[in-house]
This record gives structure tokens, C-alpha cells and sequence, in this order.
């Protein structure tokens, strides 16, 4: 199984080119999710180069990655927020459904996200190679899947979904600057964790990382309703992944 730390990295990034090219200004959908999704790919196709291709572990790459873009964030931006999304983009996250308050119109978004990506994982022959793939790589490759090329492409689908989560966060919070996500590259793996996914790979659901989500959702919130600041609550994450850091390379040991 691999494993992506540059979640967040490109989430930030993300959230950057939304308010660069939108500027406020209407009208500029569409060139944004091309150059977002864009960005995300060519993250993710270098990232599944640089491991199934010269072979290098996932976690250091993703990292190395996730720190170069970061860098070019600041380069490019000089540290400073960066523009607002359109005023119809952010009324479309933002406005409340039925006009209650805990129902946010980026639900809607995740209307169409959630069935498409369970249909991928669950029903679609890629879907059913990535769960080959994780169990028993050796068993995969008999079975005449290439798996250079399903590891490569699982890497430019974490890219590409990155990037349209940073797009839909920069108009939710109205803002965007360096590092604005980056905590979501440990947090995206915890709750896959809690819900059930080995680090291993081929075993795990999309729904128990839904659940996992959540879950993360509400310790977050109970985190911030506790008076914690943000550097504290960056500590208990690190703390979580320290934990599950372990147990993967426990499992990975009984595993071999």
C-alpha cells in the first residue's frame, strides 16, 4: 500500500489559483477547475513516477514533494493572501440548504463526489485492481493487472480530488494563503485509519472513510470547543499519526 502526504500541499495550492484567477470576477469556473485539476495531476503523476518508477518510498517522496510545493507557494505569493474566490462560487458552498444553518450548500458537492467515487472504487475495473492491487500485488500482477500503471493513476486521482477540495475550501472560507490546508495531509489519513483502512493496503471502504471523516470532523470541533489553539491541536494529531505510524510498521512486519 502507499500512502500520499501531499494532500494538503495541494489543497493550499489549490485554494491559491482559485482566488488568483477567479479575483473576485464571475465567469471563471471553468478555466480554474482545468488548471486546478491540471495541477493536481502533474503532482500526483510525478509523485507515482517517483515511486513505482524509480522505486522510491512513498512517504519521503510525497513529503519532498509536499515541502517543494509549499516553497514555491511562498515564492509566488511572497507570504501574502492571495485575492477572494467569485462572490457566485462562494454562494455556492456557503448559502444554507432550506435555510437551515448546519446544512451548507457544499453538501451539494459531495452529493455528486461521494456516488462517483463509490462507484470507481466498488464497481469499475480500476476500483477492483486498486483492492487487488493493496491485497496481494504479486497475485495482481498473475492476474495480468499492470500495476505500475494502477498505482501511478491512484496517485493522480489523490492530486486531482486534493485540488478540487482546496478549490471548494477557498471559497468556504473566503481566503487563501500558504499552508491554509496543510494539516489535512495528516488529518485525510487518520480518518481514513479510524475508518477501517490498512495501511497496508486492500483492505478498507469508501463508506468507513466517510465515517472516518466525521469522525475527524467532530474531534476537531471538540478540540476547538475544549479553548485548544491550533498548535496544540497540531500536537494531539501528530501524536494520533506518531500511533498509527506504529501500527503500520507492525502490520507491514506480520504482513511479510
Amino acid at each position: 500500500g502507499g500512502m500520499d502526504f501531499g494532500v494538503g500541499a495541494v489543497m493550499s495550492s489549490a485554494a491559491i489559483l482559485t482566488t488568483t484567477i477567479m479575483n473576485s470576477q464571475d465567469g471563471r469556473f471553468f478555466p480554474l477547475l482545468f488548471a486546478a485539476l491540471s495541477m493536481g495531476a502533474t503532482v500526483g503523476l510525478l509523485n507515482g513516477i517517483c515511486t513505482v518508477k524509480i522505486g522510491l518510498p512513498p512517504l519521503i517522496v510525497t513529503m519532498a514533494i509536499s515541502n517543494v510545493i509549499t516553497r514555491m507557494q511562498y515564492v509566488l505569493t511572497q507570504g501574502s493572501p492571495m485575492g477572494y474566490a467569485s462572490p457566485s462560487f462562494i454562494k455556492s458552498v456557503t448559502s444554507k440548504l432550506f435555510g437551515l444553518q448546519f446544512l451548507p450548500s457544499i453538501i451539494l458537492y459531495g452529493l455528486i463526489i461521494i456516488p462517483l467515487v463509490f462507484y470507481l472504487l466498488n464497481h469499475s475495473r480500476f476500483g477492483k485492481q486498486v483492492y487487488l492491487l493493496g491485497n496481494n500485488p504479486v497475485a495482481a500482477r498473475l492476474n495480468g493487472v499492470n500495476i505500475n500503471r494502477v498505482q501511478i493513476l491512484t496517485y493522480v486521482f489523490s492530486g486531482m480530488f486534493a485540488a478540487f477540495a482546496g478549490m471548494l475550501g477557498a471559497a468556504y472560507m473566503n481566503a487563501a494563503r500558504c499552508q491554509i490546508f496543510d494539516e489535512y495531509a495528516y488529518n485525510s489519513l487518520i480518518a481514513v485509519i479510524i475508518g477501517g483502512t490498512s495501511f497496508s493496503g486492500g483492505v478498507g471502504t469508501y463508506t468507513g472513510s466517510i465515517a472516518g471523516s466525521l469522525v475527524m470532523v467532530v474531534l476537531s470541533n471538540l478540540l476547538t470547543a475544549m479553548g485548544l489553539a491550533q498548535p496544540t491541536r497540531n500536537v494531539f494529531m501528530g501524536l494520533i499519526m506518531i500511533v498509527l505510524l506504529i501500527l503500520y510498521n507492525r502490520e507491514k512486519k506480520v504482513r511479510q
